[in-house]
């Protein structure tokens, strides 16, 4: 693999990742960013199961997490009051996670980390504010690709597409919609912080839920409040997420208005909320989805992440990225001069756990947010039984695999390539 010639287009969690064992197996690889710097926003997200052992093989990349953590002590579910109905704590076994993560780190502090990793390193080369125009591949030669913003054209022997879940890559190599092979899930979520800290310090996450599907959460971190604001509605009742859309292709003020629209009247603090929204400086929204596709290759073009397998609200994404980038460059050293090998183990390995990983166990949307004020009171007093019993540790087996042991999705050993890269 060594001189491989590689593009790697996005550079959020799956792109700096994807560099990183490119780099490791001998490639030289190109990453471009649409925007001009990192995305430092969005929510905080979990490294469970093989994206644990995947970070444990990165020098350095443990400690950096853990002195990142968002370092909650547990979660609770609050009546409008305030009044928690119980507590659900860490296990403190980072092998053996619950609903609270060991290593929960906000994506923007995990994408600097990557590339805090992989900036230095010789064989990598980050170019922001770029993105592809177009691709063409000749025979069985390699893939020209000409830039949108002033970079030069050139050619690559292998595309890697890490750029989200609406890949515009993606549409461009497999000449399809950037909606197509997006399976919705009649959910969205508004990630900010507001200069409030609504918990006065306390370390145990906060949940209320409104009727309507309507959920709130907050976190307290240096004297301030990080928030997210979630709609959940239920699936097979078509396509509920397209205001939402339509409000982001019009701009941040008018998505802000419309999800304060959406959470007017919801109760608890969602009064201040909302009005700190309003000023947020770091204010993100997406729609959460699965992306679901026959293959996760298209002759040199290779997804990585939410563009080949976003795990919606399971709890996996994170660790699906950081897998796929493993995996990828993996297999590719595995088959040397032979890329259609290496591309073939690639969609091998990953094609179970990502299978496993998207599956959304039945009646989570209902124990996230449920529709009516029933359903929450009844969601309210399980909570309290399960968290005043202690049978919360034994519950993730049953959430999905995201959840799993560490140790329950083993990674292949490779024989990487010798290099001079700054790990």
């Amino acid at each position: 693999m060594s001189g491989l010639k590689v593009l790697v287009v996005g550079a959020s969690i799956a792109g700096p990742a994807t560099a990183y064992w490119l780099a490791k197996a001998g490639a030289k690889v190109t990453v471009i960013e649409r925007f001009a710097t990192l995305r430092t926003g969005g929510q905080a997200v979990d490294i469970r199961t093989a994206g644990v052992s995947v970070m444990r093989k990165m020098s350095g990349m443990e400690v950096q997490v853990r002195a990142k953590s968002t370092q909650e002590e547990g979660v609770c579910f609050v009546r409008e009051d305030g009044r928690p109905y119980g507590i659900i704590r860490a296990t403190g076994n980072p092998d053996q996670q619950s609903l609270i993560s060991e290593y929960e780190i906000h994506r923007g502090d995990l994408a600097n980390i990557l590339h805090g990793l992989t900036k230095d390193n010789k064989n990598i080369d980050y170019i922001f504010g770029e993105q592809v125009a177009s691709m063409q591949r000749n025979d069985d030669g390699p893939i020209e690709v000409d830039f949108a913003n002033g970079s030069a054209p050139s050619t690559y022997d292998l595309v890697v597409a890490c750029d989200g879940a609406t890949s515009r890559t993606r549409a461009i190599g497999f000449g399809c919609g950037v909606r197509d092979h997006v399976v919705p899930t009649n959910t969205w979520a508004a990630y900010f912080t507001i200069k409030q800290d609504l918990l006065q310090g306390s370390k145990l996450g906060q949940g209320y839920n409104a009727v309507g599907g309507r959920f709130l959460s907050l976190g307290s971190e240096s004297g301030s409040s990080t928030v997210m604001l979630m709609s959940v509605q239920p699936r097979g009742k078509g396509d509920s997420t397209l205001p939402f859309r339509q409000a982001s292709s019009h701009g941040d003020l008018l998505l802000r208005e419309y999800v304060a629209k959406h959470f007017r009247g919801a109760g608890w603090k969602s009064d201040v909320i909302l009005r700190g929204m309003m000023h947020s400086e770091d204010f993100y929204a997406s729609e959460i989805v699965q992306v679901k596709i026959p293959s996760f290759y298209n002759e040199r073009l290779v997804l990585v992440g939410d563009a080949g397998y976003a795990a919606g609200a399971t709890g996996g994404g994170t660790s699906l990225a950081l897998t796929g980038a493993y995996m990828l460059a993996g297999e590719l050293s595995k088959h040397p001069g032979d890329l259609a090998a290496g591309l073939k183990g690639y969609e091998q390995q990953m094609r179970p756990i990502v299978k496993e990983m998207q599956k959304i166990p039945p009646f989570v949307s209902t124990i996230l947010a449920p529709q009516t004020a029933w359903g929450i009171q009844l969601r309210n007093y399980i909570f309290a039984l399960v968290a005043w019993s202690g049978i919360a540790e034994f519950l993730p087996k049953y959430l999905g695999s995201a959840f799993a042991r560490t140790d329950d999705f083993p990674l292949p050993d490779y024989d990487w390539k010798k290099t001079d890269q700054v790990d």
